[in-house]
């Protein structure tokens, strides 16, 4: 008798994307590396972490890379890390290590910049960020986020600490909508808001960057609202045979 395969109809649910990939892993193990020998050695921190001031007053020019791998406490280490699994090891499969490494050190690197652009401005909130220190991995997870919400905009995903499926896409948002807005916010909590903000902008940048960069984005973004204004307007319908309304 023929065997076949069997499928269940019925929904199922699994946590997590299965084993390590190959620079997710490397990634990871740098990570607690670094997080041992900061605890052994507190006094790393302030040589690899991203204090704006040293960079520009002291020209410290590699914390812009090697904060990514700093962390507070264990707490810290462990979601960066929960989250880089979960979402690094599914974007590594459909890129490939060399791509998927790129992207990650893009969106790190990225935030990390934007952390010092922000640091520069003429505004009441530079001073704070001019002189604090930011560590972490949230910049470039925050890219990682973003890229998995483009690619499985309908993927659901739990929202902590709300049990409840939300898509990709919106959970990416509400995430971008916290960090926007406390980034501008007096008192950011002690997190580098501006740090998440710039991995998802960097991140959102680099996957659009075939299509002729930002100002081609922006072009096109407002060519296609005002095509929605003109149709709305004058009653354009999409194409079809069976219009119901007369077009005038």
């Amino acid at each position: 008798m023929p065997r076949y395969p069997y499928r269940s109809t019925s929904a199922s649910f699994s946590f997590g994307p299965g084993p390590l990939t190959p620079a997710v892993k490397v990634i990871l193990y740098a990570n607690i590396a670094v997080f041992i020998a900061a605890f052994v050695a507190p006094s790393i921190v302030i040589y690899l972490g991203l204090a704006p001031v040293a960079v520009v007053e002291r020209l410290w020019l590699w914390q812009p890379v090697t904060y990514m791998f700093v962390h507070r406490d264990l707490f810290h280490i462990l979601f960066n890390m929960l989250a880089l699994w979960m979402f690094g090891v599914e974007l590594e499969r459909l890129w490939g290590t060399q791509g998927f490494t790129r992207y990650y050190f893009v969106t790190g690197v990225g935030a990390g910049l934007t952390t010092l652009l922000v640091a520069l401005l003429p505004i009441e909130l530079a001073g704070a960020v001019y002189y604090s220190v930011t560590i972490g991995a949230s910049g470039a997870i925050y890219g990682l986020l973003l890229a998995f919400a483009l690619i499985y905009p309908n993927r659901p995903l739990l929202f902590f600490p709300i049990p409840i499926p939300v898509p990709a896409r919106y959970f990416v948002m509400i995430l971008g909508a916290i960090a926007f807005l406390s980034a501008v916010g007096s008192g950011g909590g002690g997190i580098a808001h501006a740090t998440h903000l710039g991995g998802l902008v960097v991140g959102y940048l680099y996957l659009r960057r075939g299509r002729g960069g930002l100002l081609a984005e922006l072009k096109y973004r407002y060519l296609k609202w005002k095509m929605a204004r003109m149709r709305k307007r004058f009653g354009v319908h999409p194409g079809g045979r069976d219009w119901t309304d007369r077009i005038h």
